[in-house]
């Protein structure tokens, strides 16, 4: 049983509609189930006095990050729109914190830090400030997608110093490849996480 305490912090990664709901432009098959094992986690750490925080992808409506754009992507969780809002199913109390990311363009794959398109530059998120403020030594990492933002996110924890531990019934992998997210628990587990 994973325990949770004051110096604990459970991150719910991008459970939005556009990656949650069917009807999204990112489906993640899988996602009931993950929502589902994520409210149990999120439930345990609220009654621990754990932080729960949530992140959210929050794009323009054009940024690079877009196939239209330049990009990989489809157009998904544009600010202010339902698919960018988290799914009505998760367990979110409006005072938790939320870190919306890529808000200006950028990629935001992890919570902790989003990357310019055309220049490639790093800046931080408010995440990493949130979890020092607290005190939190140890973060839980739970949401959507397994091979994307939530690798992305495990392994910033990692690098800035966290004891890490991935949910593994509360993730869910995009595999645009087949075997991606397999490959994801793969890195995670290698730069230090623990696969719970």
């Amino acid at each position: 049983m994973r325990e949770y305490g004051a110096r604990t912090a459970l991150v719910v990664v991008d459970v939005q509609n556009d990656f949650a709901h069917p009807e999204g432009s990112l489906y993640v098959a899988g996602a009931p189930q993950a929502i589902a094992a994520a409210n149990r986690e999120i439930e345990r750490a609220r009654e621990a006095g754990a932080l729960v925080a949530y992140t959210q992808d929050w794009h323009p409506e054009q940024t690079p990050h877009f196939a239209r754009d330049g990009g990989i992507w489809p157009v998904h969780c544009v600010g202010g729109s339902w698919g960018a809002e988290l799914h009505d199913e998760l367990l979110a109390p409006e005072d938790a914190p939320r870190v919306r990311k890529g808000v200006d363009g950028e990629d935001g794959y992890s919570g902790f830090t989003v990357r310019d398109v055309e220049r490639g530059e790093q800046a931080a998120t408010e995440l990493e400030g949130l979890l020092r403020l607290r005190g939190v030594e140890h973060v839980l990492v739970a949401g959507l997608a397994t091979d994307y933002c939530v690798k992305e996110t495990a392994l910033d924890a990692l690098r800035l110093g966290f004891e890490t531990t991935v949910l593994r019934d509360a993730i869910r992998a995009v595999d645009l490849e087949p075997g991606d997210g397999e490959r994801a628990l793969e890195a995670m587990r290698e730069a230090g996480a623990q696969l719970a």
